[in-house]
């Protein structure tokens, strides 16, 4: 069986190894195409251009990898299939039950390389490539208003909202509102700029900050302004908490995302998008054992001249169809408040379902 397992992982290896290249080679082109607008403003050069795609490479893999795992291993399963190469597999005594063995172990190391890449090296590249562009294009934000975060101190709780977020860690355009237990606002401060102080406070710039005293016995409330050229303010928001605010959840790590819905159920925030994007990256990387799953039924099909390519054809659709699924039942999870590790896990267990029905048919059936 030896011999068995280390030619079906060489064929599929080479087959996605083939499939990746091609549809990296694809994507990096389209993102060329993209970039090659704005090179020449700003000082945006072909090599910074070239470098912000290549940064980009390690998303696309991480997204593309489950997937090439399936067009490989479809077209392998399906050629020994053609060339009855299977059958005789089978007369050797290699039945249903090692052959999804041997895909599901190659599958496991699919499954670390895919967690790898996702957690470690996507992250990272992708933040340089924000980072790099935000050099050229401005800084990073989100939308008009920016980034809202909520911070319990005590009996007060803080409302702090930063504009942007430029290369250098610097954010601006800051505006903090603290509340009283009963919920009335203390103090409101505004700052131009602020850094990060050792994790242990934001080092304000330009600010103006004004005080909201308790009524007297007069009834008459006490307004205090004042106008700082700095001022620190101690807090737990780290740079990798206000980052995570700026920055898309699908890009983040894992251990960052857990953080960060922490930090939002602390301060009682609805974490439901980002409970959602949690469990879809514990789970994603286990696709691959689905698209395994899925490529060898194919393995039990009789095929005739010419028809293995529209197999080939039609378990890519459902690989594709499996994507789709797998994004529109996170939109309605997230709509309607569903669990969010069961609505990550409901596309992995109908097309696993599927696919073992699927199997056990073909088998049944020969």
């Amino acid at each position: 069986m030896k011999t068995i397992r280390r030619l079906i992982h060489g064929e599929v290896l080479r087959a996605v190894l083939f499939v990746v290249l091609g549809f990296l080679a694809l994507f990096a082109f389209f993102d060329i195409v993209d970039e090659l607008g704005a090179v020449g403003r700003n000082q945006y050069t072909l090599f910074n251009a070239l470098t912000y795609v290549g940064l980009l490479l390690p998303a696309h893999l991480y997204d593309l990898l489950p997937i090439a795992v399936l067009i490989g291993a479809i077209y392998v399963m399906a050629r020994l299939a053609a060339d009855s190469e299977y059958t005789i597999l089978r007369t050797s005594g290699m039945g249903p039950g090692r052959a999804l063995t041997t895909l599901l172990s190659l599958g496991c190391a699919f499954v670390v390389l895919t967690f790898g890449i996702g957690d470690y090296v996507a992250p990272q590249a992708n933040r340089a490539a924000q980072l790099l562009k935000a050099r050229f294009d401005g800084d990073i934000t989100v939308g008009q208003t920016g980034a809202w975060i909520k911070e319990r101190m005590g009996e007060h709780s803080v409302s702090v909202n930063v504009g942007r977020m430029s290369p250098d860690g610097t954010i601006a355009n800051i505006r903090i509102f603290e509340f009283d237990a009963q919920a009335r606002l203390v103090s409101a401060t505004r700052a131009t700029t602020g850094v990060f102080d050792r994790g242990e406070a934001w080092l304000l710039k330009d600010v103006q900050r004004t005080e909201f005293a308790p009524a007297g016995s007069d009834g008459a409330l006490r307004i205090t302004r004042q106008s700082l050229p700095e001022w620190r303010w101690p807090t737990a928001l780290s740079a990798s908490m206000v980052a995570a605010s700026l920055l898309s959840p699908d890009r983040m790590r894992t251990l960052d995302l857990f953080q960060y819905i922490s930090h939002l159920k602390a301060n009682n925030q609805d974490a439901q998008r980002y409970q959602i994007e949690f469990w879809r990256k514990v789970f994603y990387p286990l696709s691959c054992l689905v698209m395994m799953m899925l490529a060898l039924p194919f393995a039990y099909l009789h095929f005739r001249s010419g028809n293995i390519t529209g197999y080939v054809f039609g378990g890519v659709m459902a690989g594709i169809s499996f994507f789709l699924l797998n994004n529109v039942v996170g939109f309605m999870g997230n709509l309607n408040q569903w669990q969010p590790w069961l609505t990550a896990a409901t596309p992995s267990l109908i097309y696993t379902g599927i696919s073992l029905l699927a199997l056990r048919w073909l088998v049944l059936r020969q």
